[in-house]
């Protein structure tokens, strides 16, 4: 069975038992705005448009030499019927229940209202300890308009301005007082990216050395695999993760467009750890209007092209449309290992009710693979995730795949391989022919082959198809994409 974990980026070996910093606030009240500056990333979108963050958000910082999680949540408006407004109060709970302090952030250039004595209200009712951060507060003047949030009764009181950064560090200074400390200071080695493969060189020696240059060849042991949800909006990607880590991390609602920032949550399974992250539904652009959809958008494309697998969701009540092989091909042209999820499956036979017949599973997948046909190296997987059922399946298959992603094939076997194949069969004109004299794989994930030949020229578009099709045929590579270079034998000399 697989077990599920919070959350954190960047992840870090005992992340976990960190204290945890809330954010907390009514919309648009520069929440996201905090969190970016204490992390150092912009995870959370911003913008001047009211209840842009909807999910959960988390993400780490430093103060004083010691970490502290921290989580950004969506606007709360106590007492709002709205479906995403509830939603947002759900996630917000969530974040609520398990931090150790909160900070409440206002708009000092707004006058106060019921609904932020509602909020404090709400949050005093608690035994965290509650901070109140008087946002947007540049110069003297403004700073005597936070005095008035007094008023509120909460005695933590700071003015700060998130964009400038003025203030921050008296607001991270009480909260450091009065969260307890339940991690040692921050060790070298314990940091991310850069900074924490030069640490562990340091303390390895030559091993580590040797660990890098295999990475080239991808003989390393990758720590954690990321899977990209991405699709159209409303086919079930929010619906799929919640069904993979068994939570209610992302909102779901028939409602188009719900994910906006990337939701992000981590599975171990089988011995393999692999974060899912919830992207925001792609359209063109002609399809969005507001800032924060454009935005959410660029970020998805962003989280893609970071990820190692990509599982591409399909409405199959819907069918697969162009827009489907637009998102499609994004994957494949980036890079990234493509599985493809049909979901809400049981709509169109099980549970059907338009009286007409079950959908056959085979003419579904032909007419996919004649839409998708670059990503004819994908597998596909039927299912719903509001079932939640056959989710170990798919997690089985991102396992797969991202171990064919990184699988390395030797150049002996690549040549032995060259000398099976009859390449008169290739369907080139020919002067498209070029005479290949051997080949190795420079790179994994994807896949890359150098082909050193008589000529340095781009090859014919189906003969690189007969080649890869060769080499799929003898060493698989399931559900990656595999890319061609070519190199002359004698461009050095010339």
């Amino acid at each position: 069975m697989p077990t599920y974990r919070r959350s954190v980026v960047p992840t870090r070996a005992g992340a976990e038992t960190l204290p945890l910093v809330a954010i907390v606030g009514r919309p648009n009240v520069g929440k996201s705005t905090l969190f970016n500056r204490l992390t150092g990333s912009r995870r959370s979108i911003v913008g001047d448009e009211p209840g842009i963050t909807r999910d959960r958000i988390y993400g780490e910082y430093e103060w004083a030499g010691r970490r502290y999680r921290l989580v950004d949540t969506g606007g709360i408006v106590p007492d709002d019927p709205e479906l995403i407004t509830t939603e947002i109060y759900n996630q917000a709970r969530v974040a609520l229940e398990e931090a150790d302090a909160l900070v409440l952030v206002m708009d000092a250039r707004t006058e106060l209202a019921r609904p932020d004595f509602d909020l404090t209200r709400m949050l005093q009712k608690g035994t965290k300890p509650v901070f109140l951060a008087v946002n947007k507060v540049e110069g003297a003047v403004m700073a005597l308009e936070a005095e008035n949030f007094r008023r509120l009764g909460i005695r933590n009181v700071f003015p700060i301005s998130s964009e400038h950064g003025q203030g921050i560090g008296d607001l991270l200074d009480a909260v450091a007082e009065a969260v307890p400390e339940r991690s040692g200071p921050i060790e070298e080695k314990a940091g991310t990216g850069q900074a924490a493969e030069t640490g562990q060189a340091a303390e390895t020696g030559q091993a580590a050395e040797t660990e890098n240059l295999h990475r080239t060849h991808g003989e390393f042991v990758q720590q954690e695999t990321s899977v990209a949800i991405i699709g159209r909006p409303n086919v079930g990607k929010s619906t799929l993760l919640n069904a993979l880590t068994g939570t209610s991390r992302a909102i779901v609602s028939p409602l188009a467009g719900t994910t906006r920032d990337a939701v992000d949550e981590v599975v171990e399974f089988e011995g393999a750890r692999f974060r899912f992250v919830d992207t925001a539904g792609i359209r063109r652009k002609g399809k969005t209007h507001l800032m924060a959809e454009k935005l959410s958008v660029v970020m998805a494309r962003r989280h893609l092209e970071a990820a190692d697998v990509a599982l591409l969701v399909l409405d199959a009540t819907e069918g697969v449309i162009a827009a489907d092989a637009t998102i499609g091909g994004y994957a494949h042209e980036s890079g990234r290992s493509v599985i493809v999820v049909v979901n809400k499956w049981d709509a169109v036979t099980t549970a059907r009710t338009d009286g007409k017949p079950p959908a056959d599973r085979e003419i579904f997948e032909k007419q996919l693979r004649r839409v998708l046909k670059y990503l004819d190296y994908a597998p596909v997987l039927f299912l719903s995730a509001l079932e939640g059922k056959g989710m170990s399946r798919v997690l089985r298959e991102v396992k797969a795949v991202a171990a064919e992603r990184r699988m390395r094939v030797s150049t002996g076997q690549m040549n032995r391989f060259l000398e099976r194949i009859d390449f008169q069969r290739a369907p080139v004109p020919m002067a498209k022919r070029v005479r290949i004299f051997y080949m190795t794989q420079a790179a994994v994930a994807p896949p890359t082959f150098v082909l050193f030949t008589d000529r340095e020229v781009k090859l014919h578009f189906a003969f690189e198809r007969f080649l890869e099709n060769q080499i799929r045929e003898a060493f698989q590579f399931r559900g990656t994409p595999i890319w061609f270079k070519v190199r002359a034998r004698n461009a050095g000399k010339e």
